[in-house]
């Protein structure tokens, strides 16, 4: 482990250097005299940052730049480029002392200044709370990240440190930063294949979140070594008589799962330690790819295999890289024993991931090198796409960070017979936009294995899928219900939320252009357009779209342009008749729900989820313009900020009262599909206010607004249109 090499750090050696330092050199296996640029270069960095550092402690007691070398020598076991090397001696200047960006670049190089300033934390802007500001600093990094991956190379190095002497600091804050590590730092360093890095991490975090499962599971795996590791050699006897029978060099040799990973089956299985059986696994590393599978068959000769457990990462490799047969066996006395098979090479890249490639780069080889860590981020340049958008937002990245490091992967295939690897439960919508963005916007349809099916329908590993799309097409609401990557989920709150902005423009400019030409004041409408900052507000569209939600009423408007307008009698503009009936007219409000007890309250339906009677509902308090009613699945509603404006509201409906709602049905394109869906609508007596029926390459596409009376009679009419021949889908949006 790398830990270990930190031990006895503090002090000179013989040759009267720093151990630290001398341990730096030892790891990068540098010859001083022949490398004496490199040396002396590492020896200035070494010095510059004990000098920047010299009055700080840790809470050890011991010097604060013994940790800037334990990072140092962290990178050179990793065969880091001397710039990070140097990059990760000095990584906490910028933030912790007086040096600047510019006293590094001229004492060192740009490069370095970058990648020192790309990891040091913000510093300067005031924070809401601790979580925003976690935001904000995993914003930062990641930009800096899409620049230079090394950059999150020297954090993990950072933070296995820090991991490593965490018992020094309050126990409160031990447990905030193992969760911290846990939820980003051990997922993303196995999404990006440096898997040794991950086991070291996760014991450490199982070591300040369950120290006492962690110290039982040490005793017990140290209790269990010489029976596991004689099962081992009995096992293994026979499959190294037979490589050699195949004159196939191999080394292979058995290891024990960390700690974390039997923790996590203890928990999953319910299963105490001693039930358990796969704590180990056997590992073949071989010299050629194709002695990867003659030593599969000889496997499989010796031990009777589970079909079932059986995955070829060497043909279809993980997306961080991963590269490996898996094969578990029926081995002696009936138990059951993982088998993993690797080349040398696959086995390098296995344990340290993307921090293989500077190995390349270093050699000279910087093709290969930029080729293979652009396959490992390319997920991640995605999720920094999103955070460059004008709108992004810090928590909501995080999540998408959370979602895209936790998930498992399925691989399937273009028409082409491109294979694509997408998250586990993954739907054509999801496809579509890894295909891209606008095929994804507009798909109407899809294939799988030349099968039309519904959007919402769950990939399997190898199905082939062939995209439907239609430029009317549109994003749903209801696509975030089932859609699993972040590129899908962003683009489509994106677009949903354009298209409510659009809307609440259009809402907001009939409510000014109603009232004032009612009140006989249509000359404030030109005043609005010309200077519409005299509300404070930048341009047109933003004042329209406040007034629809009624952040800013009518009366203020008209109050600008003529202070006294609230003295003297009431006017047409303090009736509740006029603006508020409008908003309820405009979104096909209808009488129905109870406020607490209170009646007589002003009831306005969000237009976004459009309730009906039967959905469970949640009511917001809107400035002028009472309370609004959403559902309780509403995507608007985080985004509502205020909570105590938040009010309980229940149905209260009139036995005859009919709500508007929107549904969508996707269909294949026949002859008299258009007829059979309204005959249907017909004999459930409910009234279409309209239908918009379109067709493309094969598919229909319809949108109806429908009278309902309840969630009830929709359902019932949806399981009628679902029988209808050649109607693929029906959605409410």
């Amino acid at each position: 482990m790398v830990l270990n090499a930190l031990k006895n750090f503090v002090g000179k050696s013989s040759n009267g250097y720093p151990k630290g330092f001398n341990q730096i050199i030892d790891n990068l296996h540098l010859n001083t005299e022949e490398d004496s640029t490199t040396f002396n270069l590492l020896w200035k960095a070494y010095q510059f940052g004990s000098e920047a550092h010299k009055e700080q402690k840790r809470r050890s007691g011991e010097p604060y730049f013994t940790h800037c070398a334990s990072v140092g020598t962290i990178l050179a076991e990793w065969n880091m480029d001397v710039d990070t090397i140097i990059a990760g001696l000095l990584h906490d200047t910028i933030e912790d002392t007086d040096v600047t960006r510019e006293l590094i670049v001229s004492e060192f190089n740009e490069d370095i200044a970058s990648l020192v300033e790309g990891v040091s934390k913000l510093s300067g802007i005031k924070f809401h709370s601790r979580q925003e500001k976690q935001a904000e600093n995993f914003m930062k990094m990641f930009l800096s990240v899409a620049k230079d991956l090394r950059v999150i190379i020297i954090k993990f190095a950072d933070r296995l440190h820090n991991m490593s002497t965490i018992n020094h600091l309050p126990l409160i804050k031990q447990r905030r930063i193992a969760i911290e590590t846990r939820d980003v730092y051990a997922p993303l360093a196995h999404r990006l294949g440096m898997n040794k890095l991950k086991m070291e991490l996760e014991d450490l975090i199982l070591q300040v979140l369950d120290p006492d499962e962690f110290y039982k599971l040490e005793k017990n795996i140290k209790a269990t070594k010489k029976q596991r590791e004689s099962y081992i050699k009995e096992f293994s006897a026979p499959v190294i008589e037979e490589l050699k029978n195949y004159q196939i060099e191999a080394e292979v040799f058995g290891r024990a799962k960390h700690f974390y990973s039997i923790y996590g089956k203890m928990k999953r299985r319910n299963k105490k330690f001693e039930e358990l059986f796969d704590l180990f696994a056997i590992r073949i590393i071989v010299d050629k790819i194709s002695e990867c599978y003659a030593v599969l068959g000889s496997v499989h000769q010796l031990y009777t295999p589970l079909q079932e457990r059986f995955k070829d990462y060497v043909a279809t490799p993980k997306s961080n890289g991963y590269q490996s047969i898996h094969t578990t066996v029926f081995g002696k006395h009936g138990k059951m024993v993982e088998v993993q098979i690797r080349t040398k090479e696959m086995d390098r890249l296995a344990e340290v991931g993307v921090a293989a490639h500077w190995i390349y780069k270093e050699s000279g080889n910087e093709a290969t090198a930029v080729k293979e860590i652009d396959k490992h981020i390319s997920w991640l340049r995605e999720l920094v796409e999103i955070l460059q958008t004008e709108d992004s937002n810090p928590d909501e990245f995080l999540k998408l960070l959370k979602v895209d490091l936790f998930q498992n992967e399925i691989f399937v295939f273009t028409p082409q017979g491109d294979v694509v690897q997408l998250p586990a439960e993954s739907t054509p919508v999801d496809f579509a936009f890894s295909v891209h963005t606008q095929v994804g916007l507009h798909c109407i349809g899809a294939k799988i294995n030349s099968k039309i099916v519904p959007l919402n329908t769950p990939l399997q590993n190898g199905d082939a899928i062939e995209v439907i799309t239609s430029e009317s097409q549109t994003p749903s609401y209801a696509w975030l219900k089932f859609v699993q990557s972040s590129k899908a989920k962003s683009h489509i709150k994106r677009w949903v939320k354009k298209e409510q902005f659009e809307q609440s423009i259009q809402l907001g400019k009939e409510i000014v252009e109603k009232t004032l030409r009612r009140l006989k004041k249509l000359y404030i409408l030109d005043e609005l357009k010309a200077r519409p900052q005299t509300m404070g507000l930048n341009n047109e569209d933003k004042l329209y779209s406040e007034v629809a939600s009624g952040q800013i009423t009518v009366r203020e408007l008209v109050e600008k342009y003529e202070p006294n307008v609230s003295d003297g009698e009431p006017t047409a503009l303090d009736s509740p008749s006029l603006t508020e009936r409008f908003i309820n007219r405009a979104r096909g409000v209808a009488k129905g729900v109870k406020v607490d007890g209170v009646s007589n309250t002003l009831i306005v339906f969000a237009k976004c989820c459009s309730p009906i009677p039967g959905d469970a509902i949640l009511g917001y308090i809107t400035r002028g313009r009472g309370v609004t009613i959403h559902r309780n699945t509403c995507n608007n509603l985080p985004s509502l900020q205020n909570e105590d404006r938040f009010i309980n509201v229940e149905w209260e409906v009139a036995a005859k009262t009919s709500f508007i709602v929107r549904m969508k049905i996707i269909t294949e394109d026949r002859k008299n599909i258009l007829r059979d869906i309204t005959e249907s609508i017909a004999a459930m007596s409910m009234n279409i206010k309209s239908i918009d029926m379109r067709s493309e390459e094969g598919m229909g596409s319809c949108i109806l607004i429908l009278e309902t009376r309840d969630t009830r009679q929709l359902a019932r009419l949806k399981k009628q249109i679902q029988k209808i021949p050649n109607v693929i889908d029906i959605e409410r949006i």
